[in-house]
């Protein structure tokens, strides 16, 4: 039997009440299945800082490196120092973003299911900024053809993965960004030759801004670059409910980290009222993430168990019990519980 090494950052505002309840779910899981884990806790984020002058400490960053999978709760005002370095050193190139229609959870359109596959590795998020005396500043914009060709191919890999529409559709603002944007749009089309069976067509960033809320229903497969995809994935999860139901994971080749795609949210911590559906389906993207890149004798428990945990979650808001943010009753540790004992049966 095999055991997975998790490691848990807790992190700051409302990431030790969700990395609590996904604990204590991936501990339920571990009880009760055939699959188990060992549960390292991280300390990283604006805590860490105070306690040791770093954002994400050595210790933190070492356990980190020797776990299989990270799962992560949101860090405070230092987040760039803790996910942004850990994307870099683990070349997670891919940020994967997932934003569905739930029953009863209010939403623009009851039928959307789209991802937003975006770019994880450099764009402005580089921080190449640079000040010209106290008054302007340069930002600079990195975009590689390695990297466009890397996130373009696994966009089109997750729609056939996903099957039913098997669409993907590039946003980029080549009208403007003549030459980086050109380069990503042009990379993107050569690799759509390559899968006949998905169906591709482009648009400007803010005309597909427009569309997730005119007809969300329509998209698929969103691949985009860094920033435009950090900004189109929370307005997708907002689309359908909000970021208490929207998790993300960050994926390379070796390596993934799963998290809520929200903040610390400062101005609800230590309420008991943040919604955990956001970290539960983070931890379904992890097991399905172990399951894909650990061909076992798990592999199939994993990805039934992934199937499971979003199952437990579509019971509960069938039935009405929902956490306050969307509508509902339950505090975070009520509606844990519920969800755990449900997931158990």
């Amino acid at each position: 039997m095999t055991r997975y090494r998790i490691s848990l950052v807790n992190g700051d505002g409302i990431g030790p009440d969700l990395a609590n309840s996904g604990r204590l779910l991936l501990e339920s899981i571990s009880e009760y299945s055939g699959v188990k884990f060992d549960i390292i806790d991280v300390e990283a984020g604006d805590n860490a800082l105070v306690k040791y002058n770093k954002a994400l400490p050595d210790f933190s960053f070492d356990s980190i490196k020797k776990s299989d999978v990270c799962l992560k709760a949101p860090v405070g005002e230092h987040a760039a120092d803790v996910i942004l370095v850990l994307r870099r050193y683990f070349e997670l190139y891919a940020n994967i973003r997932p934003a569905k229609s739930y029953p009863n959870v209010k939403s623009l359109n009851p039928s959307v299911d789209l991802v937003v596959v975006r770019e994880n590795t450099e764009d402005i998020y580089l921080g190449w900024e640079f000040p010209i005396g106290d008054e302007a500043v340069i930002g600079l914009r990195l975009t590689t053809a390695e990297a466009s060709r890397k996130i373009a191919l696994y966009a089109f890999e997750e729609a056939l993965r996903r099957g039913d529409k098997k669409s993907v559709v590039c946003v980029h603002k080549s009208n403007v960004m003549r030459i980086g944007d050109t380069m990503f749009s042009r990379i993107s089309k050569d690799i759509a030759r390559k899968y006949p069976d998905v169906e591709f067509s482009e648009s400007y960033v803010d005309a597909c801004a427009m569309n997730l809320i005119r007809n969300p229903e329509k998209f698929d497969v969103i691949l985009t670059t860094n920033l435009f995809g950090d900004i189109l994935s929370d307005e997708a999860a907002q689309v359908v409910g909000g970021l208490g139901l929207a998790p993300a994971g960050n994926i390379g080749k070796r390596f993934a980290i799963f998290e809520p795609v929200h903040g610390a949210a400062f101005d609800i911590a230590n309420k008991n009222i943040a919604n955990p559906s956001s970290m539960f389906l983070s931890i379904k993207m992890l097991l399905e993430w172990l399951a894909s890149t650990n061909k076992n004798n798990d592999a199939n428990k994993l990805v039934e168990l992934g199937i499971k945990i979003e199952n437990t979650l579509l019971s509960l808001l069938k039935e009405n019990l929902k956490t306050i943010d969307i509508g509902g009753n339950l505090h975070t540790d009520e509606f844990t519980k519920k969800f755990i004992s449900k997931l158990i049966v």
